[in-house]
């Protein structure tokens, strides 16, 4: 042990005080004499040596005021007798508090100097060093050069003095102008020599210090320079210094962060023992600081490409297996940025996923977290790795981390099944552990990360009807809809995708759609916030809700098929809400004009053929969920059948569908339809026919706004072309329908010319053309002609 402990026997008699004498002793200090200081000094040491009660009376007495005098003494026996008492009593809080209002720090400093006793170097470094812990005491010393005599004691012959020293600088450094001065001082040898003292707290504080300063660059190339990471590694190979592993390793981690200094460590075989070291340790903060090191390090690409060099993959697998969390996250989190070194990568694919998986079931949320992550960096752009997942039986954990505390892990989680996703097999596999009802929650976070994830992951697996399914029954649609309001650029993008993907089917789109998605698209389109996205989602939307796209853009193409539930009523103003057939054929009868709606279907066929779709597709076993469904279709609200529609439909098939080319057909169907609605009407007869009284009666007949279109018999434009694109769409013949102004609506058809002029066999493009169903039913008016137009009314 250091010799300080021996100081307890004073070279003079000791005046034994008690406390009611303290006081009187401490008005000695006032003495000329100086036997009396030195003595008065002596009895002080003792009493304040006893314990901070005593250092207190003495601070009470007003002690410190008359010592801070003494230590300038002239007299070399009472300052280094008062410097004494200065610096045990500097150990107490309140002590500490009045030296720095008496700012003593430059008094202290000039007792460092070369000439002065060893003893007041001892006790001038202790008080200084108490002092130091303070922030603006650290400036002062600083700014008054403390620091250079500081470094020259560390070559001190007396430890105490080394001891002090040393701790002083290690609290001063923690500062950035000082860790900038003490390397212009060279500071790193002396720190390098304290390494070799006999007394472990020296070589601990020397460790401490260097590992602070380590931080700088500048100073890892001069310890590189200096020979200090032979000295280091040195401590780590040496088992009587175990208790210096610790900080050894921590001074050779900031180390591994430099190209130049890391390839030095590499290159002298440093390295390899510093990662088998980490491998046989048994100090899990030892391992921690090692994984942290190798995470910074491996923030640059030529230091990823020698840890891999050295296969550090192993050492990090290994660390995964240590029973202690703080190492589980330290190493999930290095593999995460060892990660971005492909060769890295395929090395943690064949070995690592799977421990990697088995920590999403830790209970400790970090490392759930940590694990999660790393997988998300592993599988990115990895279909071997996103493989090694599934094989490591990763899909459940997977899915269950959604519902994880963490929003990283939430977030990273949903990345993961995503990437997997990427293959057929592995996607039916995710679908199949229910992933759309527990994507559910994640779609109403607050966190950007999370939702920008789970929409992402939506439409992924949107594209399977049964998921679609299961994300409409768990609720998660609403959810989606809100996120097209979001200010982040990235979730907005993402949910309208996955709107998009979710409106493949009517029965979602319907849902969309009557969440708002309609309106929160249109917009966003008419905003400086649209996206690709956007605009598709939108129109996929309305693609799979014919009637409200009819209705709002008043146009169907030849791909937009007309199906039994369609409905026209009329053109709907912006803003206002879109009413289902069911809520209009609940309203009163009003004047306004009736809703035409299609419904070929029988009641029976109905429930018949929703029944057999239903078994074909569900071959799985009936959970009283899908049941439940079942029974809910067929309880839903249905619009009356249309046996005269449903006849259309089987005479136009046996008489129409036959006829040899397309140009046959569209003049027939032309016909047909207007044969069923009224017959040709004259031009200048337009106006006697009276159409809309008809309407009104069949509306007063049903007493309903609703008005099945097998029941028009005197149906003008919009009747008659909707009647059209019904049938033509039964039969296989394209055409679009378009509404135009003053009732009036058309379809288009592309026709092949019959004898194309010019050479034979050349192939000319279809010419578009106009079906006239009113006044020459089966003419084809020539699209953009003068006839065209005034067909239209424009």
């Amino acid at each position: 042990s250091m010799h300080s402990c021996s100081k307890e026997t004073s070279p003079f008699d000791p005046l034994l005080i008690e406390s009611k004498t303290a006081a009187t002793v401490v008005l000695m200090l006032s003495s000329p004499e100086e036997e009396v200081l030195t003595k008065a000094c002596d009895a002080l040491y003792k009493f304040a040596s006893k314990g901070d009660e005593n250092k207190v009376t003495l601070l009470g007495l007003g002690a410190v005021e008359h010592l801070y005098k003494l230590i300038s003494h002239e007299d070399p026996v009472v300052r280094r007798n008062a410097i004494m008492v200065f610096g045990i009593m500097a150990s107490n809080h309140d002590v500490r508090k009045l030296l720095r209002e008496l700012d003593v720090t430059n008094s202290l400093i000039s007792r460092l100097a070369p000439e002065e006793d060893v003893v007041i170097h001892e006790f001038a470094t202790l008080c200084l060093a108490h002092m130091a812990v303070e922030y603006t005491t650290k400036v002062q010393i600083f700014e008054q050069g403390g620091l250079e005599p500081l470094i020259r004691l560390l070559g001190s012959p007396d430890p105490d003095v080394k001891k002090n020293s040393v701790e002083c600088i290690y609290l001063l450094v923690q500062d950035f102008q000082s860790r900038a001065a003490v390397r212009a001082l060279n500071v790193i040898p002396p720190l390098l020599e304290l390494l070799k003292s006999e007394y472990p707290v020296i070589q601990l504080l020397a460790l401490k210090t260097l590992e602070v300063i380590s931080k700088d660059r500048e100073t890892r190339i001069i310890l590189g320079e200096s020979k200090g990471l032979d000295c280091l590694l040195k401590i780590l190979e040496t088992n009587e210094l175990s208790d210096l592993h610790v900080e050894a390793l921590a001074v050779l981690a900031n180390c591994l962060e430099d190209v130049h200094t890391l390839q030095l460590i590499h290159q002298t075989g440093g390295l390899k023992k510093i990662l088998s070291f980490v491998g046989v340790s048994t100090v899990p903060s030892m391992q921690k600081n090692a994984a942290k090191a190798i995470t910074r390090a491996a923030y640059d690409s030529e230091n990823r490409k020698i840890l891999n060099q050295e296969e550090v993959e192993q050492c990090l697998i290994n660390l995964l297996e240590i029973d202690n969390d703080g190492v589980k996250v330290a190493a999930s989190q290095a593999i995460s940025a060892m990660c971005e070194n492909l060769a890295s990568k395929r090395a943690f694919g064949l070995q690592g996923i799977p421990q990697l998986v088995q920590l999403l079931s830790s209970d400790n949320e970090e490392v759930k977290e940590a694990a999660v992550t790393a997988l998300a960096n592993l599988t990115a752009a990895s279909p071997s790795n996103a493989s090694a997942v599934a094989e490591a039986e990763g899909i459940e954990p997977l899915v269950n981390t959604l519902n994880a505390q963490r929003d990283g892990a939430i977030a990273n989680a949903a990345t993961v099944l995503t990437n997997l996703a990427m293959q057929q097999p592995l996607r039916v596999n995710i679908q199949s552990c229910g992933i759309m009802s527990v994507l559910e929650e994640p779609l109403r976070s607050t966190n950007s990360q999370v939702e920008s994830k789970a929409a992402f992951a939506v439409a992924t697996f949107g594209c399977d009807a049964d998921a679609r399914t299961e994300l409409r029954n768990a609720g998660g649609l609403g959810p989606l809809v809100e996120l097209l309001h979001s200010k982040n650029e990235e979730v907005r993008r993402n949910a309208c995708w996955a709107v998009m993907v979710c409106a493949s089917d009517e029965l979602t789109a319907v849902e969309l759609c009557r969440l708002g998605a309609l309106d929160i698209l249109e917009e966003i389109n008419l905003s400086n916030c649209k996206n690709n996205f956007s605009e598709a989602a939108l129109e996929k939307l309305l693609d799979n809700n014919l009637s409200q796209k009819y209705s709002q853009m008043g146009y169907l193409s030849s791909s937009n098929i007309i199906t039994d539930g369609f409905y026209d009523c009329g053109q709907v103003k912006p803003g206002v809400k879109f009413l289902s057939l069911e809520e209009l054929s609940m309203q009163e009868l009003t004047d306004r004009r009736a809703i035409i709606f299609i419904n070929a279907k029988s009641q029976e066929e109905k429930g018949k053929g929703k029944k057999e779709e239903e078994k074909s597709k569900e071959v799985t076993q009936i959970t009283p969920k899908v049941q439940d469904e079942i029974n809910l279709e067929n309880s839903r609200w249905l619009p009356p059948p249309d046996f005269i529609l449903l006849d259309y439909i089987n005479d136009a098939s046996k008489t129409i569908l036959p006829l040899m080319t397309t140009r046959e057909q569209v003049m027939a169907l032309a016909q047909f339809v207007a044969d069923k609605m009224g017959g040709p009407i004259e031009r200048d007869k337009l106006h006697d026919f009276s159409w809309e009284l008809h309407i009104s009666e069949i509306e007063f007949e049903l007493k309903c706004n609703v008005v099945p279109i097998g029941k028009v018999k005197k149906g003008t434009f919009y009747h008659r072309a909707l009647l059209f694109k019904v049938i033509a769409d039964r039969i296989g013949i394209g055409c679009s329908l378009v509404r135009g102004n003053y009732n009036r609506a058309w379809n288009e058809v592309k026709l092949a010319d019959a004898s194309p002029q010019g050479i034979a066999g050349l192939l000319l493009p279809p010419q578009e053309y106009i079906v006239d169903l009113m006044f020459e039913p089966g003419f084809l008016i020539k699209q953009g002609s003068a006839e065209a137009d005034q067909y239209k009314h424009i």
